[in-house]
C-alpha cells in the first residue's frame, strides 16, 4: 500500500492503515523538500504528486493513498486520469465524507488548515451526499505548528484548542470532522474539551476502513504468512523530520532520502 503526503503528518494515516491491516506492507513517501503544499499552485501540486505516484507505482504498490488534504483537494481527478488502468488512487476526503454523510447529521463542524477550508471541498462533497446537513467550517492555522512542536496534552494546547472549538458557531454541532492528517494526535484532547456527545471523526481511521474495504472487494488482501515490510521515504532528510516522525507514527522508523524532483 503506497501512502504519500507533503510531509510526515500523513504518517497518522499510515499508522491507522497498519493497525487496521497488520498483514499489509506499506511504502510511505513524505515530500518534505516541498512542504507545505497548501501555499503552492494547483499545477505545482499536481506535478509533485505525479512524480510521487510514479515512484510508488514503480515500487509495486497495489493501491495508493493521498494522505494530504491539499493534494486530495487539488490533484485527485488529475492523478486518477493520468494513471488510469493503474492502482486505485484514494484521497483522504471521500472516505471521511462518506462516513459522516451516512449519519445524516443536522449540523457538522469542520476544522482544517486555511488552504483546505478555503477550497470549500468538504462543504461541496457533503452537500452531494447529505444535502440537509449544515456544515460549519473553521480554519485552525495554529494547530499544525503547535503539534509539530510537540505542544499537545498540555496547558498551551488546551488553551489553543479551546479557543477554536468552543465558539458559539459550534454549539449545536452533532459531529466534528478533523480534516488534517496532523489532528488525530489531538483527537482525545478535543473530545475532552468538547465534553459533550459530539462524534469526532478523523481522516486516518476513515481512510483505513475504506482502503481495507476496497482491498477486500477487489481480492487484493495480502494473505501471505510472511511478515510485512514497511519502507519510509522523504525527499529531504533532517533531524527535525526524524524527531517529528516518532510523533505521527508512534514509534521510530528509518527514513530514506529519495529526490524525485529538484524543484
Amino acid at each position: 500500500i503506497g501512502i504519500f503526503d507533503s510531509g510526515v503528518g500523513g504518517l497518522t494515516v499510515a499508522n491507522a492503515v497498519v493497525h487496521s491491516m497488520p498483514q499489509e506492507s506499506i511504502i510511505y513517501f513524505g515530500d518534505t523538500a516541498h512542504l507545505p503544499y497548501g501555499d503552492k499552485s494547483p499545477a505545482t501540486i499536481r506535478r509533485y504528486c505525479e512524480a510521487i505516484v510514479s515512484f510508488l507505482i514503480e515500487q509495486g504498490c497495489k493501491v495508493i493513498v493521498m494522505a494530504c488534504n491539499s493534494a486530495s483537494a487539488t490533484a485527485t481527478d488529475f492523478l486518477q486520469e493520468r494513471f488510469k488502468g493503474g492502482p486505485q488512487i484514494i484521497n483522504v476526503i471521500d472516505p471521511l465524507v462518506e462516513e459522516v454523510a451516512k449519519n445524516d447529521y443536522s449540523s457538522v463542524g469542520v476544522i482544517a488548515t486555511k488552504a483546505t477550508i478555503g477550497s470549500k471541498v468538504y462543504e461541496r462533497e457533503l452537500a452531494k451526499l447529505s444535502p440537509k446537513t449544515t456544515v460549519k467550517t473553521l480554519a485552525t492555522p495554529l494547530l499544525v505548528p503547535m503539534i509539530e512542536e510537540g505542544f499537545f496534552k498540555n496547558d498551551i494546547s488546551h488553551a489553543i484548542i479551546e479557543n477554536y472549538i468552543c465558539r458559539p458557531k459550534f454549539d449545536d454541532i452533532e459531529a466534528l470532522m478533523l480534516c488534517c492528517t496532523h489532528y488525530p494526535l489531538i483527537k482525545n484532547e478535543i473530545k475532552e474539551i468538547l465534553n459533550r456527545p459530539v462524534h469526532v471523526y478523523d481522516n486516518g481511521e476513515a481512510v483505513a476502513r475504506y482502503v481495507k474495504s476496497r482491498l477486500e472487494q477487489e481480492n487484493l488482501v495480502n494473505n501471505s504468512p510472511k511478515a510485512p515490510k514497511h519502507r519510509f521515504f522523504v525527499s529531504d532528510l533532517t533531524e527535525s523530520f526524524e524527531n517529528t516522525t516518532r510523533l505521527f507514527y508512534g514509534k521510530e522508523v528509518s527514513l530514506q532520502k529519495r529526490i524525485l524532483l529538484e524543484s
